[in-house]
């Protein structure tokens, strides 16, 4: 990852250092080690934040392994101030040391954890952190996404994912500092919601803090908070001109990203002694009808499905410039938006979706198992990752389920139908501001909206499919061989959006190493690709049932090879054809388009 790039958009200070680079490493398969003070044999060098799974890792070791150790030594001193080590995300469960004390336990493979390791530092500056992780590769009960149970990868699940994988870093705070953030627009009202939290040592009186919020070069807001039992939260009240031309110069959007910049500066008294930097933005999502709603208007959803992996670095982005490159790619391939798919995806990347201007869908990977642990875990991780993404204006959907992975029995049995109307009812406490996926492809029960799995690979078949009303589609028809809704749930008028098909398998430079491509349908030229993917996303743009769609998949990944682009991400077609066609630009409309 780049040094100069934050891991942490929106909470940003200017003095941190980057923990990533070499690192010791070995495997633990028999969990003989329990402390640092073990005589571990330290086998390998490993890059961090690349999984050992990876080529980029120096290691590339796809075998099963349960356990692993970590350790590198780093420098800082603490200067009165306080110290605190980051770690972005770490697959599965963690257990950090530093300087042999024990100073964070993590459970989760997707979202992220800090420690303050101030009272740990030796009164040199050379210090050592230790990290052991825990993995079973065969445990089905745990939040795991496409990661495979077996040995190599099959079907749609790919190479397992081990320890650190997302950026770690350390930096020096205040005594007292600004722990956490939280945006919540209100467009309604014209109003940014500002939640500030402090954390350090006990709170002492007279602390304020200073938010000034600009658009540009222009000045929104500079307003002072009182803080009250170690928090302030207020509503920002911008200078609404009513009228949508003058209102659109300070709405976000995917065709206009206006991003708000945010100076917090925590003060007691006149003593500053804290400084962040954030963004926001001013933009609503809502459902309306039979009709998703942004900014107060229907918009179409022209998605695709992102699976976030590359060749060398699996599950790691290679560097932020890669983040940033698959936003681009989605845009000029025509989508306003990306549905991405068992992952939660690094922080970086949805920073440069809120400054580019790309919707996400953020999914909770799944458990495959059903027991009390699973539904436990899943809870416990999907709040944190809820609370860690909320601030960010790109993400528009929340998603706990996807196709009754981990709740096989939702047609049969309550406690499968209890857990997914209980995640759609507590993200919706968490989050009351976006709309929310109980169950995405088939047997939907609490949602706001309807997503189909249909990859049916005859476009005519389709267009007859979903020409119908949907009472009929919904009472009758069996995409996937699947109810749609379950039995007390009918369809109560919300969108529906078909948010997996395509799925065209087009393996033009197959990826290395891999025996037997694997999709839906196939192509066989690059004739024969552009004109089902055309044909297709006609059918389903011109489709009045549908408010949007989400086309499988944004890049070949593994055996999985039905991407628009290679997995090294060159596009198949040129990337004008591409764009015409998910845009369904007719050939003689294409100069009124620019393309």
């Amino acid at each position: 990852m780049a040094e100069n790039a934050y891991p942490r958009p929106q909470l940003v200070r200017e003095h941190w250092q980057s923990l990533n680079g070499q690192w010791k490493f070995t495997f633990d398969d028999e969990k003989k080690y329990r402390r640092p003070s073990d005589p571990i044999q330290w086998t390998h060098e490993i890059t961090v934040p690349y999984p050992p799974e990876s080529k980029a890792s120096g290691i590339g070791d796809r075998g099963f392994h349960r356990a692993c150790w970590y350790q590198r030594e780093f420098d800082i001193a603490a200067e009165g101030q306080r110290v605190l080590i980051h770690f972005g995300a770490v697959d599965y469960r963690a257990r950090v040391w530093v300087n042999g004390h024990r100073v964070a336990d993590h459970e989760g493979g997707h979202s992220s954890f800090s420690a303050d390791v101030t009272d740990y530092l030796k009164d040199s500056t050379r210090h050592t952190v230790t990290v052991y992780v825990e993995d079973d590769p065969h445990d089905l009960a745990k939040p795991r996404g496409k990661q495979d149970w077996q040995l190599e990868p099959h079907s749609i699940w790919y190479p397992r994912t081990t320890g650190i994988w997302q950026q770690v870093w350390i930096e020096r705070v205040p005594r007292t500092y600004l722990q956490k953030l939280r945006w919540t627009p209100h467009f309604e009202g014209f109003e940014i919601g500002c939640d500030t939290y402090i954390a350090g040592d006990d709170p002492e009186e007279d602390l304020f803090v200073e938010v000034k919020i600009r658009h540009g070069s222009k000045m929104l807001a500079d307003d002072y908070y009182k803080i009250i039992g170690g928090e302030a939260s207020r509503k920002i009240s911008l200078s609404d001109p009513g009228i949508d031309d003058s209102r659109n110069e300070l709405l976000w959007s995917p065709e206009h990203p206006r991003l708000l910049d945010v100076d917090i500066t925590l003060r007691q008294k006149d003593k500053v002694l804290d400084k962040v930097k954030s963004y926001t933005a001013l933009r609503s999502v809502a459902i309306n009808r039979d009709r998703f709603m942004l900014n107060g208007r229907p918009y179409h959803l022209k998605l695709v499905l992102d699976q976030g992996y590359w060749p060398d670095t699996m599950l790691a982005a290679p560097d932020d410039d890669a983040l940033r490159k698959d936003v681009e790619l989605a845009k000029a391939m025509g989508f306003n938006g990306v549905r991405k798919h068992q992952k939660v995806e690094d922080p970086r990347y949805l920073y440069w979706a809120d400054r580019l201007g790309l919707l996400v869908w953020e999914e909770m990977p799944s458990t495959y198992r059903f027991t009390p642990q699973a539904i436990n875990r899943l809870v416990r991780e999907w709040s944190e990752v809820i609370e860690r993404d909320y601030s960010h204006p790109c993400i528009i959907v929340w998603v706990p389920f996807n196709e009754s992975w981990g709740v096989p029995n939702l047609t049969s049995t309550q406690a499968h139908r209890n857990a997914v109307e209980a995640l759609y009812h507590l993200t919706r406490t968490f989050d009351s501001t976006r709309p929310v996926i109980g169950n995405d492809g088939w047997e939907a029960s609490a949602t706001d909206l309807l997503g189909i799995h249909d990859y049916d690979g005859d476009p005519e078949r389709l267009a007859a499919r979903y020409s119908v009303n949907p009472q009929e589609l919904f009472d009758r028809r069996r995409p996937g061989g699947r109810i749609l809704t379950l039995d007390g749930y009918p369809h109560r008028g919300q969108p529906i959006i078909l948010t997996e098909f395509g799925g065209i398998t087009y393996a033009k430079i197959p990826e290395a190493g891999v025996k037997d491509v694997w999709g839906y349908s196939m192509a066989d030229s690059d004739q024969d690709f552009h004109q089902v993917y055309s044909r297709l996303l006609e059918v389903v743009s011109e489709t009045p049932l549908f408010s949007g769609f989400c086309y499988t998949q944004f890049a070949d990944t593994f055996q999985e090879a039905n991407g628009l682009l290679t997995a090294d991400r060159t596009p198949k077609l040129p990337i004008e054809q591409i764009y015409a066609a998910t845009r369904n630009i007719k050939p003689n409309a294409k100069a009124q388009y620019g393309v």
